[in-house]
């Protein structure tokens, strides 16, 4: 029995991994994301497909880890810097869409269909939520996560994640399941509540960052894996014992280690785990579709599809034309935040549970957001123009990535800065490791004969992997305002034997960097403006002399201001020290051109 149990187990593992990699693969070739991959895999298994596989509650209940990862990826990212710089876009975009979003889908439902006003509330919340599985990959490839319409986005789905908390407690409000005997009274679960997120934060600051810090001084990898999901499971198994959501322990598991060092490395060990739990939730939720239901009414199914599209796309617009957003942005924000989200499911089950919906419900709404999340790649192609960088090649999975490289330096980002660096370097024999994440540069660089190997060169298990270690210097050569403190503090932490040098934007990127131990920096366009300043000063006349003593004092006065500029946080500040056609260099006559 224990055997057939075994293969039984294993028979399924193959099926679920086998159609999850065809139809993910497939997918993402069609530009239609790996949610819905696994979404049409779990239909196509389960028992209203080819009945393959069954027992979908029990694989649903595994999978419903994933969520709970997620949760937990999403309250790492709530330090307090980020939120700061954020708020405006998170609490107050987010929390209007949201809202005005949710009002308006319930309005639809409850105008357009025979669902009461509770049940409409449950189903038009869900549905104002978008798909960050689909959105955020998407922005990535088009290299626009750190424009302002990327951080808009970003905050918008931030926001929608921390609603899944709030969402599930007002479905449990309205529930007409049968009160649990066992549970305790209302204002006890508030106090449990309270005393649970005092207990997670405090266990995190005062056991979780001791234990973190002693696992490093051991450098045992294999022990963060363990202790970050040990981190996770008993947040949530407290929650749960507590009779409180598993998904707010989840949440705060993650915000009590947003500010610990160790954040990176716990969030690169919780990664592989939520992909594949997550990816089996969606393959359970395809396998629980009722499509029967779904065949029986396709013209209900279609025309919900679209008026979700089309209800939250022009909400969002408005939203955005509110907070004096562009038109062309506010409506590349529209398109692109206009389908239904993963989260839907979550919501549409808890309903269920909550007797707000029938299981038909549940299956039909579930395809609504299935159909809409098959719209995105298409909105996302109209929207392209107002939001795309020039387009690049698809990440492939045949590139290399760095393993045990052991040379004393690395180079990150080998475009046309990273490559002057390095060549630098080599021309003292000094070996260095390379390391790119776009595909097209890598194979230029090998056409060349340059070895550049593949990856994110600011994730602490990649540089790990690269060597960071024993390496004397670690430089970053990446373009854009990427180099953040909370991405550069964690490697500072973690490799403190290296030097780290970076490039960085402009001069307010500088400022950000202020007090982090680095051993140099450089603007990207600083030396090279400079250069041709003296270039402009030679042709119009200037002697040698003349043109070295402004570059002096222009050095000067901008190292000043710029120390200046970093203490009070405001670019304004010494002013006075800049030169203008009123305030030139000296009396303003050495500079008398010669010939005149």
């Amino acid at each position: 029995m224990n055997d057939g149990h075994t293969a039984s187990l294993l028979r399924d593992g193959v099926l679920l991994l086998g159609a999850a990699l065809v139809f993910v693969l497939l997918f993402r070739r069609l530009g239609l994301g790996a949610v819905l991959g696994y979404l049409v895999a779990g239909a196509l298994l389960g028992p209203q497909g080819f009945g393959l596989i069954g027992d979908a509650e029990s694989k649903l209940g595994i999978a419903e880890l994933g969520i709970v990862l997620l949760l937990v990826l999403v309250g790492l990212e709530l330090n307090p810097a980020r939120l700061w710089r954020l708020k405006r876009d998170i609490f107050g975009f987010g929390l209007a869409q949201v809202m005005l979003c949710g009002a308006g889908l319930t309005l639809a439902i409850l105008l357009g269909t025979g669902f009461s006003a509770a049940a409409a509330l449950a189903l038009g919340l869900p549905l104002a939520l978008s798909s960050t599985a689909q959105v955020l990959p998407m922005l990535q490839s088009a290299g626009r996560m750190n424009t302002p319409l990327g951080e808009r986005a970003f905050s918008i789905l931030l926001f929608q994640d921390l609603s899944i908390v709030p969402l599930i407690t007002i479905i449990a409000a309205l529930s007409r399941a049968p009160a649990d005997p066992s549970a305790p009274p209302g204002w006890v679960l508030a106090l449990y509540t309270v005393g649970a997120i005092i207990g997670l934060v405090a266990a995190g600051r005062y056991i979780m960052n001791p234990l973190f810090r002693l696992i490093g001084n051991l450098g045992e990898r294999e022990l963060f894996v363990a202790a970050g999901l040990f981190a996770v499971v008993a947040s949530a198994a407290v929650m749960e014992w507590l009779h409180l959501s598993t998904a707010l322990g989840a949440f705060i598991a993650g915000m009590m280690l947003a500010d610990s060092p160790y954040r990176h490395e716990l969030e690169a060990d919780v990664e592989p785990f939520r992909t594949i739990l997550l990816g089996l939730f969606f393959i359970a939720v395809g396998m629980m579709l009722d499509l029967h239901v779904v065949a029986a009414r396709p013209v209900f199914v279609v025309g919900m599809a679209l008026a979700v599209v089309v209800v939250k796309a022009a909400l969002i617009f408005g939203i955005a034309r509110l907070f004096r957003i562009g038109g062309r942005q506010a409506l590349a924000l529209g398109l692109l935040l206009s389908q239904g989200g993963e989260f839907g499911f979550v919501l549409f089950a808890q309903a269920e549970k909550a007797r707000l919906i029938a299981p038909e419900a549940a299956s039909l709404f579930g395809a609504i957001v299935t159909l809409s999340m098959a719209t995105t790649p298409f909105l996302m192609k109209l929207a392209r123009p107002y939001y795309a960088a020039p387009p690049a090649d698809d990440a492939r999975d045949d590139l290399e990535r760095p393993e045990g490289a052991t040379a004393p330096a690395i180079v990150v980002g080998y475009g046309r800065f990273g490559q002057t660096v390095a060549q630098m370097l080599m021309a003292k024999a000094v070996p260095v490791t390379l390391i790119d994440r776009n595909p097209a540069q890598i194979d230029r660089s090998e056409a060349h004969g340059f070895k550049v190997y593949f990856g994110d060169g600011l994730r602490l298990d990649l540089l790990r992997q690269a060597g960071a270690g024993e390496a004397r210097a670690i430089l970053f050569c990446t373009d854009g305002d990427t180099l953040t403190p909370e991405v550069l503090e964690p490697i500072l932490h973690a490799f403190p034997d290296a030097e780290i040098l970076v490039r960085v934007y402009d001069r307010r990127s500088l400022m950000r960097l202020d007090g982090l131990a680095l051993a140099g920096s450089t603007r990207e366009v600083f030396e090279s403006a400079v250069c041709m300043g003296r270039q402009a000063l030679g042709v119009m006349g200037y002697d040698e002399d003349e043109i070295a003593e402004v570059e002096a004092e222009y050095r000067d006065r901008d190292s000043r201001r710029l120390t200046l500029q970093s203490a009070t946080g405001d670019t304004r500040t010494a002013i006075e020290m800049m030169f203008t056609p009123d305030r030139p260099l000296g009396d303003g006559t050495a500079g008398e051109r010669r010939g005149q």
